[in-house]
């Protein structure tokens, strides 16, 4: 675990750095998109590292040795901004910080996963509402087929001609 001291410097290292990537730093890494996410010192403060997130960028890598051949320049830059905090600057190192990379890589994993869970469970309902409708079916079917046998096996009925009863005749 980091002392206060090392945060503290730490904290106003990366402050200053920022503040010289903002001014020049688009001779250093041209048009990518560069955010230090991290800068850690070491015990001796004698080292920093900084990590750096890289976006628009074809190769990733390339900027980060763009960053290690400007290396005297941007320590230099350092200096003068430091020189009051820190008796001596420390050395530089930069590293690619690849934590946004993994969240992203994970997260279209979770994607894929809830994607492919929601098509099964769509694929699952279907299925249900198709047994569903064959046993339906299935079961309409022998009633439907008993109903026409029935039909079928009746005779018409023949109308019978029916005489009319005979009148009562009144009484005088």
């Amino acid at each position: 675990m980091d002392s206060r001291r090392q945060l503290k410097i730490a904290s106003l290292i990366k402050d200053e750095f920022t503040q010289i990537l903002s001014r020049n730093g688009k001779s250093i890494y041209g048009k990518a998109f560069v955010t230090v996410t991290n800068v850690t010192v070491t015990s001796d403060l004698t080292l920093t590292r900084f990590y750096l997130s890289i976006f628009n960028a074809d190769n990733a890598d390339e900027v980060i040795e763009k960053f290690r051949e400007h290396k005297p320049e941007i320590k230099r830059q350092l200096g003068e901004k430091l020189r009051h905090h820190l008796r001596r600057i420390p050395e530089i190192e930069f590293f690619r910080d690849e934590t946004l990379d993994n969240a992203y890589r994970i997260e279209a994993v979770f994607k894929k996963i809830n994607d492919e869970k929601a098509a099964f469970e769509k694929e699952q309902a279907e299925k249900a509402e198709r047994e569903a409708l064959a046993a339906k079916a299935s079961k309409e079917k022998p009633v439907k087929k008993a109903a026409a046998k029935k039909a079928a096996t009746k005779a018409p009925a023949k109308k019978v001609a029916s005489k009319k009863a005979p009148a009562k005749k009144k009484a005088p």
